[in-house]
């Protein structure tokens, strides 16, 4: 009885009710609302840059491509190749990256506990920076630059839970001090292949770590956006999973879930789509940190919500943030300069408006 008991009382404490009337409907109203909103953005930003182009135009080029009866003929050829061409691809890519972090960022965040975390903690992007930088350095050794920086972006994270493991138990703060001694082992190698560089690699790598989508192509969207999409759904499918991670260990177990599984596959799984975009487009900060809060803030800390809500701002957000890249000067701005920008004033806000209920 007194286990039961307790069973009950940590689900109400995650938000599971027995009748879930309007609360659950007006969730679900919001996801409905951030995908429209998604969807508009994307229409706008493919219209706007050095051409301007109708949003009506942009309607007929991609109607007329994916019908098989399709017909450009009453858009001009130009309008046809940028926004058929360069821009939907990069779009599309905007929102892929987007939900790999933002989607990582509120997994890590649930399965730490922290919501400090962020996807990079276990040196992901160090070692996807290093990989890259072998990958321009030297480009006989490897098949591609988006493929070095992938393994080796994947072997940071590997590495830190290797180090982090103890007696068949991965301790949560050990994995983090694990992460922060192998990027920083990352950053140093980094530098080092900065500095045997020549002018044009030590270009292309300070480029590469500033993030973009500057070579965005539908060949990177058909790599990347497949392996996202069935990750976000299977990490929003153990959603539930994930906010009996975030009461503890000791509940989890209560609750019949071992956390050092679900932690190992969500971790995991959160750790591929990461490293995945990051080796597509280089470094892009904040999104994973900021997004999971948002979401949070619109819809409470259930996970079955947060994850999907995070996903679309997520990609909502680096759409707004490549538009700017694209449009505020003649030379287009690194995506990750931007995201900073907008970024750090967005966190100053939320601990001064809401940082006891997020912070604690």
């Amino acid at each position: 009885m007194a286990e039961e008991l307790k069973r009950l009382s940590i689900l109400e404490r995650l938000g599971y009710e027995r009748i879930e009337g309007f609360s659950e409907e007006r969730k679900v109203g919001i996801l409905v609302s951030l995908l429209a909103l998604m969807i508009v953005t994307a229409a706008i930003a493919i219209s706007r840059g050095v051409y301007e182009i109708s949003v009506v135009d942009v309607y007929t080029i991609t109607l007329a491509h994916l019908s098989p009866l399709g017909d450009t003929s009453a858009v001009s050829r130009l309008y046809d190749t940028i926004v058929w061409e360069l821009r939907i691809p990069r779009i599309l890519l905007a929102i892929t990256v987007g939900v790999a972090l933002a989607t990582s960022g509120a997994v890590f965040q649930g399965c730490f506990r922290n919501p400090l975390v962020e996807p990079y903690i276990l040196g992901v992007s160090s070692g996807a920076a290093f990989g890259a930088s072998l990958g321009i350095v030297y480009p006989q050794f490897f098949l591609s630059i988006q493929v070095s920086a992938f393994i080796f972006g994947s072997v940071a994270v590997a590495l830190a839970y290797l180090l982090a493991r103890t007696r068949d138990e991965t301790p949560i703060v050990t994995l983090i001090l694990a992460g922060v001694i192998i990027g920083s082992v990352f950053s140093a190698l980094v530098s080092i292949m900065k500095y045997i560089s020549n002018d044009s690699a030590l270009r292309e790598i300070v480029f590469w770590l500033m993030g973009g989508f500057y070579y965005a192509s539908w060949k990177d969207v058909a790599l990347v956006s497949p392996i996202v999409v069935a990750s976000f759904f299977v990490l929003w499918l153990l959603g539930w999973k994930l906010n009996i991670l975030s009461m503890g260990d000791e509940e989890a177990r209560t609750l019949g879930v071992s956390p050092e599984k679900y932690k190992f596959v969500l971790i995991s799984i959160a750790t591929l789509i990461t490293s995945l975009a990051v080796s597509t487009v280089g470094i892009i900060a904040w999104v994973g940190l900021m997004m999971p809060h948002a979401a949070r803030l619109l819809l409470g800390p259930d996970h079955r919500f947060v994850i999907p809500a995070a996903a679309m701002l997520g990609g909502t957000y680096l759409i707004v943030c490549d538009t700017l890249a694209r449009t505020l000067t003649s030379a287009e701005i690194p995506v990750g300069i931007i995201t900073s920008i907008l970024g750090a004033p967005y966190l100053f806000y939320l601990l001064r408006t809401r940082g006891r209920a997020i912070f604690g």
